[in-house]
């Protein structure tokens, strides 16, 4: 899934690439992708892109004086940029694609989902913040004003599990499975710890873990092209992904938690005093 380091570089890109041109054709392949009918997604042809915009994991496209183009990529979704996009309409059907957008110079992007659970959304609205999923967001984490006083308020009643709301979008924006278990890697903390029973001294080794993780993710992806992002964010994990590899840090074997859709990967010497997580259903230790 795109996070906020991959879905800020896409921003940088998507500035520099369609900033000043126009979207002459804005094509629906997978009707199941749109979210909104009014404005239609034909209202886009013969505008202006003026900006490209990041709201959490979402990204708006602004027009000149007509509506924006919001596009959430969810788990398997994707962005693909051609200098050339290929003539003729494409032909709905199975494939991953699922919307194609075309500018004057014959460039364009493509967007894309696998899977079969289709979960790539995209709204065309007058104001993102008509987007429901984007009008429940939190604080960005590398906004100027979210400081260590901001992340501790949040923390202070927050009775979950450090995972689960690390991933919270109503909480905190930007962060999802991957980078949730870099960022609990670097503080050397256990996915399972409760968020409001953290010390401040912990609460301040998480808040540096969170803003130190996310920006430098976003500094290694800064100027890469759209299909280089991928392999960029994957080599530059530490456990998530990695489990039966050795920590970097400590040498330990990285472990794994499997839930009924997702998993974590963690490292028992870093982050549970040299202890295996038990089964996400006991959310305790083994003992």
């Amino acid at each position: 899934m795109p996070e906020l380091p991959e879905v800020e570089a896409l921003k940088d890109f998507l500035t520099e690439h369609l900033t000043g041109h126009e979207i002459v054709r804005a094509l629906p392949v997978a009707i199941s992708v749109l979210k909104t009918y009014d404005p239609p997604l034909s209202a886009l042809e013969g505008r202006t892109v003026t900006g490209v915009g990041r709201r959490g994991k979402f990204l708006a496209l602004a027009t000149d004086g007509g509506p924006h183009l919001v596009t959430h990529l969810a788990r398997a979704g994707w962005l693909q940029w051609k200098d050339r996009l290929p003539d003729g309409m494409p032909k709905p059907g199975r494939g991953p694609l699922a919307l194609r957008v075309a500018l004057e110079t014959g460039a364009g992007f493509d967007l894309t989902e696998a899977g079969t659970q289709k979960r790539l959304a995209v709204y065309v609205v007058q104001d993102p913040g008509e987007v429901p999923g984007i009008a429940r967001l939190g604080p960005d984490p590398l906004a100027d004003g979210f400081d260590e006083a901001a992340f501790a308020a949040l923390l202070k009643d927050e009775h979950r599990q450090l995972k689960g709301a690390l991933r919270d979008q109503s909480l905190i924006v930007g962060v999802g499975n991957a980078y949730s278990d870099e960022i609990l890697h670097a503080a050397r903390m256990s996915p399972f710890r409760l968020a409001a029973k953290l010390t401040p001294d912990e609460t301040r080794t998480l808040y540096t873990a969170l803003r130190e993780t996310l920006t430098e993710a976003v500094e290694r992806s800064r100027g890469l092209a759209a299909g280089r992002l991928k392999a960029e964010k994957k080599s530059g994990l530490r456990v998530h992904g990695r489990t039966g590899e050795a920590c970097p840090v400590c040498g330990d074997t990285v472990r794994e938690v499997s839930f009924s859709d997702s998993s974590l990967q963690y490292c028992p010497t870093c982050q549970t005093g040299g202890k295996p997580l038990a089964d996400r259903r006991m959310s305790r230790l083994l003992k």
